[in-house]
Protein backbone atom coordinates (compact mmCIF):
# COMPACT_ATOMS: atom_id res chain seq x y z
CA UNK A 1 0.00 0.00 0.00
CA UNK A 2 0.94 3.34 -0.47
CA UNK A 3 2.74 5.76 1.94
CA UNK A 4 -0.21 8.30 2.72
CA UNK A 5 -0.84 10.85 6.06
CA UNK A 6 -4.32 11.51 6.87
CA UNK A 7 -6.43 14.02 8.89
CA UNK A 8 -10.05 14.23 9.63
CA UNK A 9 -12.33 16.00 11.93
CA UNK A 10 -16.18 17.32 12.11
CA UNK A 11 -18.07 20.42 13.65
CA UNK A 12 -21.32 20.71 14.50
CA UNK A 13 -21.73 24.20 13.19
CA UNK A 14 -22.84 27.35 14.74
CA UNK A 15 -26.48 26.91 14.07
CA UNK A 16 -27.40 23.03 14.95
CA UNK A 17 -27.83 21.58 18.39
CA UNK A 18 -26.55 18.19 17.11
CA UNK A 19 -24.36 16.75 14.39
CA UNK A 20 -25.66 14.46 11.79
CA UNK A 21 -22.36 14.05 10.13
CA UNK A 22 -19.53 11.09 11.03
CA UNK A 23 -16.53 10.16 9.66
CA UNK A 24 -14.06 7.13 9.43
CA UNK A 25 -9.93 7.31 9.10
CA UNK A 26 -8.23 3.82 9.25
CA UNK A 27 -4.78 5.31 8.23
CA UNK A 28 -3.10 1.19 8.75
CA UNK A 29 -5.70 0.10 6.10
CA UNK A 30 -5.42 2.84 3.81
CA UNK A 31 -9.58 4.26 3.67
CA UNK A 32 -11.64 6.83 5.09
CA UNK A 33 -14.87 7.51 4.80
CA UNK A 34 -17.59 10.42 5.50
CA UNK A 35 -21.54 10.42 5.79
CA UNK A 36 -24.25 13.15 6.48
CA UNK A 37 -27.23 12.03 8.05
CA UNK A 38 -30.50 12.82 7.01
CA UNK A 39 -34.00 12.48 7.97
CA UNK A 40 -34.54 14.82 11.53
CA UNK A 41 -35.31 13.42 14.98
CA UNK A 42 -32.10 12.36 15.85
CA UNK A 43 -32.36 9.57 12.72
CA UNK A 44 -29.92 11.47 10.51
CA UNK A 45 -27.08 10.74 13.13
CA UNK A 46 -27.95 7.13 13.57
CA UNK A 47 -28.19 6.60 9.88
CA UNK A 48 -24.59 8.21 9.05
CA UNK A 49 -23.27 6.09 11.96
CA UNK A 50 -24.74 3.03 10.39
CA UNK A 51 -22.72 3.64 7.32
CA UNK A 52 -19.34 4.45 9.52
CA UNK A 53 -19.78 1.56 11.69
CA UNK A 54 -20.40 -1.01 8.61
CA UNK A 55 -17.20 0.64 7.08
CA UNK A 56 -15.18 -0.43 10.14
CA UNK A 57 -16.83 -3.59 10.38
CA UNK A 58 -16.48 -4.79 6.61
CA UNK A 59 -12.95 -3.22 6.34
CA UNK A 60 -11.76 -4.90 9.25
CA UNK A 61 -12.33 -8.48 8.00
CA UNK A 62 -10.35 -7.66 4.43
CA UNK A 63 -7.07 -6.19 3.11
CA UNK A 64 -7.77 -5.48 -0.91
CA UNK A 65 -4.56 -5.97 -2.59
CA UNK A 66 -5.64 -5.34 -5.93
CA UNK A 67 -8.19 -3.07 -8.25
CA UNK A 68 -10.91 -5.39 -7.85
CA UNK A 69 -11.12 -6.38 -4.50
CA UNK A 70 -11.19 -2.83 -3.70
CA UNK A 71 -13.75 -2.31 -5.37
CA UNK A 72 -15.55 -5.42 -3.91
CA UNK A 73 -15.17 -3.91 -0.98
CA UNK A 74 -16.76 -0.47 -1.73
CA UNK A 75 -19.67 -1.98 -3.37
CA UNK A 76 -20.23 -4.21 -0.49
CA UNK A 77 -20.01 -1.88 2.13
CA UNK A 78 -22.58 0.80 0.59
CA UNK A 79 -24.77 -2.10 0.02
CA UNK A 80 -24.39 -3.50 3.29
CA UNK A 81 -24.93 0.04 4.60
CA UNK A 82 -28.51 0.08 2.82
CA UNK A 83 -29.83 -3.22 4.30
CA UNK A 84 -28.98 -1.99 7.33
CA UNK A 85 -30.59 1.33 7.67
CA UNK A 86 -33.47 -0.34 5.71
CA UNK A 87 -33.87 -3.08 8.75
CA UNK A 88 -33.39 -0.01 11.23
CA UNK A 89 -36.48 2.01 9.84
CA UNK A 90 -38.39 -1.19 9.64
CA UNK A 91 -37.91 -2.09 13.58
CA UNK A 92 -38.22 1.75 14.24
CA UNK A 93 -40.88 3.10 12.10
CA UNK A 94 -41.31 6.52 13.32
CA UNK A 95 -37.58 7.24 11.71
CA UNK A 96 -39.11 6.79 8.72
CA UNK A 97 -37.15 8.54 5.86
CA UNK A 98 -34.24 8.28 7.82
CA UNK A 99 -30.75 8.03 5.31
CA UNK A 100 -27.42 9.10 4.48
CA UNK A 101 -24.85 10.62 1.47
CA UNK A 102 -21.85 8.86 1.69
CA UNK A 103 -18.21 9.30 0.51
CA UNK A 104 -16.05 5.95 0.69
CA UNK A 105 -12.27 5.63 -0.93
CA UNK A 106 -9.88 2.74 -0.72
CA UNK A 107 -6.05 3.37 -1.97
CA UNK A 108 -4.27 0.41 -2.56
CA UNK A 109 -0.82 0.14 -4.85
CA UNK A 110 -1.04 3.28 -7.09
CA UNK A 111 -5.03 2.91 -7.05
CA UNK A 112 -7.64 4.26 -5.23
CA UNK A 113 -11.32 3.29 -5.26
CA UNK A 114 -14.08 5.85 -4.36
CA UNK A 115 -17.85 4.93 -3.96
CA UNK A 116 -20.27 7.74 -4.01
CA UNK A 117 -24.33 8.69 -3.29
CA UNK A 118 -25.57 11.86 -2.59
CA UNK A 119 -24.16 15.26 -2.11
CA UNK A 120 -21.15 14.87 0.03
CA UNK A 121 -18.29 15.20 -2.22
CA UNK A 122 -14.98 14.20 -3.17
CA UNK A 123 -12.10 16.49 -4.37
CA UNK A 124 -8.51 15.60 -5.86
CA UNK A 125 -5.92 18.67 -5.56
CA UNK A 126 -2.87 17.33 -8.09
CA UNK A 127 -0.23 20.00 -9.33
CA UNK A 128 -2.29 22.81 -8.36
CA UNK A 129 -5.49 22.14 -9.77
CA UNK A 130 -8.63 21.29 -8.27
CA UNK A 131 -10.75 18.46 -9.47
CA UNK A 132 -14.03 17.11 -8.26
CA UNK A 133 -14.08 13.40 -8.45
CA UNK A 134 -17.76 13.20 -7.55
CA UNK A 135 -20.94 14.62 -8.98
CA UNK A 136 -23.83 15.96 -6.65
CA UNK A 137 -27.04 13.79 -6.75
CA UNK A 138 -29.60 16.43 -6.62
CA UNK A 139 -31.94 18.48 -7.94
CA UNK A 140 -30.05 21.85 -8.51
CA UNK A 141 -27.05 19.72 -9.87
CA UNK A 142 -29.49 18.49 -13.05
CA UNK A 143 -30.45 22.24 -13.32
CA UNK A 144 -27.19 23.00 -13.74
CA UNK A 145 -26.54 19.68 -16.16
CA UNK A 146 -29.60 21.13 -17.82
CA UNK A 147 -28.66 24.97 -18.21
CA UNK A 148 -31.12 25.62 -16.38
CA UNK A 149 -29.33 27.65 -13.69
CA UNK A 150 -25.62 28.54 -13.21
CA UNK A 151 -22.91 26.77 -11.01
CA UNK A 152 -22.60 29.39 -8.80
CA UNK A 153 -26.44 30.04 -8.18
CA UNK A 154 -26.62 26.01 -7.01
CA UNK A 155 -25.14 27.33 -3.23
CA UNK A 156 -28.15 29.95 -2.62
CA UNK A 157 -30.95 27.78 -4.53
CA UNK A 158 -34.04 26.81 -2.24
CA UNK A 159 -33.92 23.18 -3.62
CA UNK A 160 -30.63 22.97 -2.63
CA UNK A 161 -30.68 20.05 -0.09
CA UNK A 162 -33.31 18.09 -2.27
CA UNK A 163 -31.29 15.28 -2.81
CA UNK A 164 -31.98 12.21 -5.65
CA UNK A 165 -29.95 9.69 -4.20
CA UNK A 166 -28.86 8.72 -0.45
CA UNK A 167 -27.99 5.28 1.65
CA UNK A 168 -30.80 3.80 3.11
CA UNK A 169 -33.77 4.74 1.31
CA UNK A 170 -34.89 2.40 -1.30
CA UNK A 171 -33.49 -1.13 -1.42
CA UNK A 172 -32.07 -0.88 -5.16
CA UNK A 173 -29.00 1.20 -4.53
CA UNK A 174 -27.55 3.55 -7.01
CA UNK A 175 -23.61 3.36 -6.53
CA UNK A 176 -21.63 6.15 -8.21
CA UNK A 177 -17.78 4.11 -8.70
CA UNK A 178 -14.93 6.02 -9.47
CA UNK A 179 -11.37 4.74 -9.74
CA UNK A 180 -8.05 5.91 -10.83
CA UNK A 181 -4.25 6.25 -10.30
CA UNK A 182 -2.51 7.96 -7.25
CA UNK A 183 0.75 10.35 -7.68
CA UNK A 184 3.18 11.30 -4.81
CA UNK A 185 1.75 14.95 -3.68
CA UNK A 186 -1.73 14.50 -4.75
CA UNK A 187 -4.41 15.26 -1.74
CA UNK A 188 -7.69 14.09 -1.58
CA UNK A 189 -10.93 15.61 -0.02
CA UNK A 190 -13.98 14.07 1.44
CA UNK A 191 -16.14 16.57 3.02
CA UNK A 192 -20.06 16.69 4.14
CA UNK A 193 -22.78 19.75 1.87
CA UNK A 194 -21.60 21.76 5.42
CA UNK A 195 -18.31 22.70 3.79
CA UNK A 196 -19.14 23.37 -0.31
CA UNK A 197 -22.44 25.09 0.61
CA UNK A 198 -20.46 27.58 2.73
CA UNK A 199 -17.36 28.06 0.85
CA UNK A 200 -16.43 27.95 -3.02
CA UNK A 201 -14.31 25.79 -4.72
CA UNK A 202 -11.51 28.74 -5.10
CA UNK A 203 -11.26 28.62 -1.56
CA UNK A 204 -10.97 25.29 -1.17
CA UNK A 205 -7.96 25.17 -3.98
CA UNK A 206 -6.55 27.70 -2.29
CA UNK A 207 -6.03 26.61 1.16
CA UNK A 208 -5.16 22.93 -0.52
CA UNK A 209 -2.53 24.62 -2.30
CA UNK A 210 -0.88 26.97 0.73
CA UNK A 211 2.35 25.66 2.23
CA UNK A 212 0.14 24.75 5.68
CA UNK A 213 0.41 21.33 7.04
CA UNK A 214 -2.31 18.98 6.45
CA UNK A 215 -3.80 19.06 9.85
CA UNK A 216 -3.49 22.57 9.16
CA UNK A 217 -5.32 22.79 5.79
CA UNK A 218 -7.89 21.12 7.47
CA UNK A 219 -8.59 23.43 10.00
CA UNK A 220 -8.33 25.93 8.08
CA UNK A 221 -11.38 24.73 5.47
CA UNK A 222 -13.65 23.73 8.61
CA UNK A 223 -12.71 27.21 9.86
CA UNK A 224 -13.47 28.85 6.88
CA UNK A 225 -16.83 27.30 6.40
CA UNK A 226 -17.66 28.63 10.30
CA UNK A 227 -16.76 32.21 9.54
CA UNK A 228 -19.23 32.01 6.32
CA UNK A 229 -22.14 31.45 8.50
CA UNK A 230 -21.80 27.39 9.83
CA UNK A 231 -25.04 26.57 8.74
CA UNK A 232 -24.61 23.13 8.71
CA UNK A 233 -22.29 20.34 10.44
CA UNK A 234 -19.08 20.51 8.93
CA UNK A 235 -16.66 17.42 8.10
CA UNK A 236 -13.88 16.97 6.54
CA UNK A 237 -11.61 13.65 5.57
CA UNK A 238 -8.28 14.23 3.75
CA UNK A 239 -5.02 12.48 3.01
CA UNK A 240 -2.21 13.07 1.41
CA UNK A 241 -0.07 10.92 -0.84
CA UNK A 242 4.03 10.96 -0.25
CA UNK A 243 4.97 7.62 -1.84
CA UNK A 244 2.48 5.59 -4.08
Amino acid sequence: MSQILFFGKSDTGLKRTNNEDAFLIRAEAGLMAVADGMGGAAAGEIASQIFIDTVSEISSKVSPQIESEMIHLVQNTFQSANERILKHVQEQPHHQGMGCTAEFIVFGHQIYALGHVGDSRTYLFRNGQLRQLTRDHSVVQDQIDQGLIKPEEARRHPLRNVILRSVGIQEELALDLIRGKIQPGDLFLLCSDGLTDMIDDASVREILGSSLSLTQKGEELIGSALSAGGYDNVTVAMCEVIQP
